[in-house]
């Protein structure tokens, strides 16, 4: 088995979201819950098959957001994951009904931030082991920290 870590390209001022989901009706059934809860946001879903043509399937209503989806799951070249490359909103107003489509197993995960992959591959084919979110902490929240993260989810409007 050998181990590979896969950045994944995540489109500027928007986000993406790395899952596992089980059928090949999983790319629509995702359009749906997102394009339903969020209309006016900009998306593409990308799905890899596991098994028939085990083709990469895309859906979406932006045809560079699909594009980038597209991209990213051939580069984790992994059976049943899926990636969403989204803007015009934000994951937390979408991973709730991302996770109700009967198809979706699991989020693997949902930022704005750098993040790679980490991919094992055996002599049957690829599977995620995992995500890099990120950076790692430079210290504990102090008061003013606290204080900032308030003001920034009241900014955004996600409290009052």
């Amino acid at each position: 088995m050998e181990l590979t870590l896969v950045p994944l390209e995540v489109p500027e001022g928007g986000n993406v979201i790395l899952g596992q989901a089980h059928f090949i009706k999983s790319v629509e059934d995702i359009y749906e819950a997102v394009v339903n809860t969020v209309p006016q946001m900009k998306f593409g879903i990308a799905f890899n098959e596991a098994s028939g043509p085990c083709l990469t399937r895309v859906d979406g209503n932006d045809e560079d957001l699909k594009a980038m989806a597209a991209r990213n799951a051939v580069a984790v070249a992994a059976g049943h994951v899926f990636v969403v490359a989204m803007r015009d909103g934000y994951p937390i107003n979408v991973l709730g009904r991302i996770r109700d489509v009967p198809e979706v197993c699991s989020i693997y995960c949902a930022t704005a931030n750098p993040v790679q992959v980490v991919v094992a591959e055996s002599e049957q084919g690829r599977g995620v082991l995992g995500v890099i979110d990120g950076f790692p902490p430079k210290g504990v929240e102090t008061a003013e920290d606290a204080e900032k993260r308030r003001g920034f989810l009241r900014m955004i409007g996600y409290k009052r």
